[in-house]
This record gives structure tokens, C-alpha cells and sequence, in this order.
């Protein structure tokens, strides 16, 4: 049957446009605080801001004096000394607590100072190519063989009580090549695409593309860079520590470690002078890692069925993951199942309204 010209077709799905205003803002909300819903990153910041509360508290509720000696020699963990003492008598909690801030303040300093000097050559490089990107490839290759910790070895041979500040900035100097690299990898593989060639066209400048278009697809690639080099930083650190590089009248788990280890804490029995300080290391690497985890799953939705026993792919289907695999879920296929199958109602009506 043929239709005049003044005849309107209209197709109403009977699920889709009439709830979907009323569900948005629920949805806008829920995906905003998806990454604070994973339980990995949640598990990760949490533990990271206990961290954090102890470097800025930690002196002021430190029970003792990190340095005072006193008569409690080698003392197991008890109810005066939670986690006891040493040959000198002195507190290792309090010591772990003061030592706290010196690990936390490199690890930061040093990762945000890698992290801005990868994303500023990195993505440039690969961005402009050309001339550019072989000037500043070549000078990534350049900073990419430079030995950090040898020297930190020889700066804080040569300067006396070399801050913190000083290692940190050492470090973050020497310890951005490889992220610029991965960067730079990364927006060559994204400097041609549909999104930002449309962006390219309609005029926008091109640290606009860089900073809206590209700098968002990166955030996995950045925070792995960042929790590297924090990581590596605070390996750094203690390392120093433990060598006895570093001066030792200023504590942190690295100087804690070294006197354990000169004294002969294994040897004597004192497991409490060296293990506290080595999972206080541990959890703070696991809660980087976990927090690198959850970014990863945020960004890429192929990873967010990672951990489920049971997950349901873009087709409907349920998948039952085995123990040793990783769940990589479909794409999403627009529009979804459900609303290419739904009824639709056919009404057919002339210009005036009144339906036939």
C-alpha cells in the first residue's frame, strides 16, 4: 500500500527514549565514582592514605623519640614497645613512623618530576614527528642509558647531607626516558585518528588536541609510568639506606634496615627490627600496584571483568572464567541487544494529525 505524501510515519520503541531521560543523571553519577567503586583502586588509595596520614603525623604520634636509648635492649614487640626495640634500646615503631615521610616525599617528588618531563617530550614527540620527534627521541635515548642510582652515588659523595629533595629531584631527572618513549609509541598510534583529524579540521590549535583529544587516551600508560617511577624511587631511597650511602641520623625504612643488618638482627633472633620495616615496603608497592590495576580497568572495559568467576559478554551470553586466564570481554555492539529488539508500534497519521 503506497502512502501520500502528507502521511507521517513515526516508530515508537516501547523501551528506550521515554525512560532514558529519567535514568541519566543515576548513570552520570554512577560512572563517576565507577573508579572509586573497583575494589582494587579503593584498596590501593586506602592503603596509600594511610601512608600519607602517617608522613604528615607521624613525628607528632610517634610514642617515642626515634632516637632515645634506653634500657630495653633488643625487646620483643609488647604492650610499652608494639613493635620492640633495638640493640640500643630504641623504638622501631617510631622509627618506622618518622621514616615514613623521607620514603613518601621521594617517592612523590620523583614521580610527579619523571611523569611532567615523559607527557611534555613523550607526547610532543610524537605528536609534531619530524624534526622534533628526532631531537627529542635522541634526547630520551641520551637520558635512557644515564645510570641513576650510580649518580646518586656520586652527588651525595660529593655534597654533603644531601636532602631528600635532592635524591628525589636525582631521581625524577634521570628516570623519564622510558615513559617518554611508551608515550611517545602511543600518540604516533593516535595522532591519526578519525576523532583527531576532525579536531585538526575544524581549527583547533594543537596543543588543544593534545591536551582534550590525546592526553585522555594516555592515562594508563602515565599512571603505570608514574607508579613505576614512584616505585623505583623509594627502592632508590632505602637502597641508599641500606648501603649506607645516604647519611643514617635521619630515618627512614632503609636506615632502619642498615642497622639491622650491621647488628646482626637475623642472627641474634630480632625478626621484629628488619620485618616490620620490609612489609611496610611490601604494602606500600602493593598499594601503587593495585591502585595501577584499577586505572587500567577504568580506562580499558575489556579488563573490568577481570577477578569475576562468571561474566556476561556484549552478546548475552554468561562466560565462566577459569583460574590462570584473563577475562577479555567483546566490544559493545551499538545499538544493544535489547533495543534492536524491541517492539516498535507502527502509526501512521496525515500532516493534520488524525490517525488512519
Amino acid at each position: 500500500m503506497t502512502l501520500s505524501p502528507s502521511s507521517i510515519e513515526q516508530v515508537i520503541p516501547i523501551q528506550g527514549a521515554m525512560a532514558q531521560p529519567s535514568t541519566t543523571p543515576n548513570r552520570t553519577r554512577r560512572r563517576r565514582f565507577r573508579f572509586l567503586g573497583n575494589a582494587k583502586a579503593a584498596t590501593g588509595l586506602v592503603i596509600l592514605g594511610l601512608y600519607g596520614l602517617f608522613a604528615v603525623i607521624g613525628p607528632w604520634v610517634a610514642l617515642y623519640d626515634p632516637d632515645a636509648r634506653s634500657s630495653d635492649l633488643l625487646e620483643a614487640p609488647s604492650g610499652r614497645h608494639w613493635l620492640g626495640t633495638s640493640h640500643l634500646g630504641q623504638d622501631i615503631f617510631s622509627q618506622i613512623l618518622v621514616g615514613t615521610r623521607s620514603v613518601v616525599v621521594v617517592g612523590l617528588i620523583a614521580g610527579v618530576v619523571a611523569t611532567i618531563l615523559s607527557i611534555i617530550i613523550g607526547v610532543t614527540a610524537g605528536y609534531l614527528g619530524g624534526t622534533a620527534d628526532d631531537g627529542l627521541s635522541a634526547l630520551s635515548n641520551v637520558f635512557l642509558v644515564i645510570p641513576a642510582l650510580p649518580l646518586i652515588i656520586i652527588v651525595t659523595s660529593v655534597v654533603d647531607q644531601a636532602s631528600d629533595t635532592l635524591v628525589a629531584l636525582i631521581i625524577g631527572l634521570t628516570s623519564w626516558a622510558w615513559g617518554a618513549r611508551v608515550l611517545r609509541a602511543q600518540t604516533l598510534s593516535l595522532r591519526r585518528r578519525d576523532y583527531v583529524e576532525a579536531a585538526r579540521a575544524t581549527g583547533e590549535s594543537t596543543w588543544r588536541i593534545i591536551g582534550f583529544e590525546i592526553l585522555p587516551n594516555l592515562t594508563a600508560p602515565i599512571a603505570s609510568g608514574f607508579v613505576g617511577t614512584v616505585i623505583f624511587a623509594v627502592m632508590s631511597e632505602i637502597t641508599l639506606a641500606f648501603i649506607g650511602i645516604s647519611s643514617v641520623s635521619s630515618w627512614n625504612w632503609g636506615t632502619i634496615l642498615f642497622w639491622a643488618q650491621g647488628q646482626q638482627a637475623l642472627a641474634q633472633g630480632a625478626w621484629w627490627w628488619f620485618v616490620p620495616a620490609g612489609l611496610a615496603i611490601a604494602f606500600l608497592g602493593t598499594a601503587l600496584a593495585l591502585v595501577n590495576f584499577g586505572i587500567d580497568e577504568f580506562v580499558n572495559p575489556r579488563l573490568r571483568g577481570v577477578g569475576k568467576r562468571r561474566v556476561t559478554s556484549a552478546s548475552g551470553k554468561n562466560v565462566r572464567m577459569r583460574v590462570g586466564f584473563t577475562p577479555v570481554l567483546d566490544a559493545p555492539s551499538y545499538p544493544p541487544p535489547a533495543s534492536r529488539a524491541a517492539p516498535a508500534v507502527v502509526v501512521s497519521g496525515d500532516s493534520k494529525g488524525d490517525a488512519r
